[in-house]
């Protein structure tokens, strides 16, 4: 189901093509970021379809936002699970016109509705107003170098999360998806 606002509709990532996807995240990150530590967390997985989106504005893609299931193995040996968010990308010629901010909004109301908690890795200054806080997540290991500054997370209210644990892929939960959203 498509979501609406001014110019800017939101659909799901079948709307377009992969390799149009692929090149708004070249033309907004650079054609290496393939090495960098947030491919390697979600390694394996598929995104989760009801958390990522295309930002069409009259047909024209605009924007991407893909989640992806991660885990955070505990010290404890238990296994949280959660959705990591990213990239957020927004074509060049339509960065700072509130595209990203727009798809983290609903990306936000999405995770309310599904009750799940959400990481990323990012600029805290950017994501703090859609509630992904510097801090709760900053001793967590992740499969290569980051800031731990950098990782961000959106806890549900009420939920608690290790200080400390790693960071990896959720193949099963890659596999059963997520039950579906009304949004």
């Amino acid at each position: 189901m498509a979501t609406r606002t001014g110019m800017i509709e939101l659909h799901p990532h079948s709307a377009t093509t992969p390799d149009a996807i692929e090149a708004l995240l070249d033309a907004a990150f650079g054609a290496d970021r393939h090495g960098r530590t947030a491919y390697k967390v979600r390694a394996g997985t598929a995104p989760l379809e009801e958390l990522s989106f295309v930002a069409l504005d009259d047909g024209f893609l605009a924007g991407s936002l893909q989640s992806w299931p991660v885990q955070l193995a505990a010290e404890d040996g238990e296994t949280l699970p959660l959705a990591m968010i990213g990239p957020v990308a927004v074509s060049p010629d339509r960065q700072s016109q509130g595209v990203g901010r727009h798809m983290l909004r609903v990306v936000a109301q999405r995770l309310d509705l599904a009750g799940l908690s959400a990481m990323l890795i990012g600029d805290a200054d950017y994501y703090d107003p859609f509630g992904f806080l510097s801090g709760p997540a900053s001793g967590w290991t992740l499969p290569g170098p980051v800031e731990p500054h950098r990782i961000l997370l959106r806890a549900i209210p009420g939920s608690a999360w290790p200080a400390t644990g790693t960071l990896g892929p959720d193949a099963l939960r890659s596999r059963e998806g997520m039950p579906s959203l009304q949004a």
